[in-house]
């Protein structure tokens, strides 16, 4: 099984922001999104991050344009979906799956691009988002014009998967294959529903924990921002207790990710070239 991570976009943020106790000066977020080759369920992708959709999508509505012109999302062409599945000799229609970590508009603008594959995501959150209003969707960092139109027809959800217990400080989760290679792991905290992805399989246990924190710096020493992200929690508290899970993860020898730090990591693709 080959585990690929690719930068849809760069976002700044004040260090601050990000970082209890940081400074002014402007960081240069990722927003990775990932591509697995499994060897049953084919290509699959985790998440989408940014495409058009947010920046420039004819089918945006006005609080979702607002979010495009205050985050100014710089798009990295050549990391987009499209051209990456093109490295692997892959196109979108070649994609089975799509797991969807959280329902934000970093990970799931580019859902409509794929329209032969299923989407694997936490049934119960996507429950909730559907019995919220539109303004109280907004509350949530949920843009409901992102999704295809026929998303629910093609959603797996999390609670219909045989779930694999815990063993010590390994967590566990949902078993998305049925073959123990990638577990769903709940992550709660940040967003509704999220759940990042533990690969058992590797020569060391990597959790990919999507939006835990923005910065690895963070968790390990311990400088989870305050005031004013966590107005952007979901449950600031549990961001907490989440992250001294991971911690302890660490600890145990595993290998932790996230979506939007900014140093590179093993699992990110080269650069094109040109």
């Amino acid at each position: 099984m080959k585990i690929a991570f690719a930068n849809s976009a760069w976002v700044g943020a004040a260090e601050r922001l990000i970082l209890r106790g940081g400074g002014w000066q402007k960081i240069r977020l990722r927003v990775r999104y990932g591509l697995i080759i499994h060897p049953q369920a084919g290509p699959v992708l985790i998440d989408t991050g940014y495409t058009p959709d947010v920046t420039t999508g004819a089918g945006r509505g006005t609080m979702l344009r607002l979010y495009g012109a205050v985050l100014r999302p710089e798009l990295v062409e050549a990391e987009q979906p499209v051209p990456v599945l093109a490295r692997f000799a892959l196109t979108p229609r070649d994609v089975g799956t799509v797991i969807v970590t959280h329902f934000h508009a970093d990970h799931i603008s580019g859902l409509s691009l794929f329209a032969n594959a299923r989407f694997i995501a936490s049934d119960a959150a996507w429950l909730r988002l559907k019995a919220r209003t539109a303004r109280q969707n907004l509350r949530h960092g949920v843009f409901t014009e992102l999704f295809p139109a026929d998303f629910e027809a093609r959603l797996d959800g999390l609670s219909t998967m045989k779930q694999v217990p815990p063993r010590g400080d390994i967590p566990g989760g949902a078993d998305l294959f049925g073959d123990g290679s990638v577990i769903a792991v709940d992550l709660p905290g940040h967003a509704d529903g999220q759940f990042g992805l533990l690969f058992p399989e590797m020569d060391r246990w990597l959790l990919y924990a999507v939006d835990v924190q923005w910065l690895f710096k963070a968790l390990v020493e311990n400088r989870t921002p305050g005031y004013p992200a966590r107005l952007l929690a979901e449950d600031f508290a549990a961001i907490d207790r989440t992250s001294a899970m991971l911690r302890r993860f660490l600890a145990a020898g595993g290998e932790v990710m996230f979506c939007h730090d900014p140093e590179p990591t093993p699992y990110d693709l080269e650069p094109a070239a040109g």
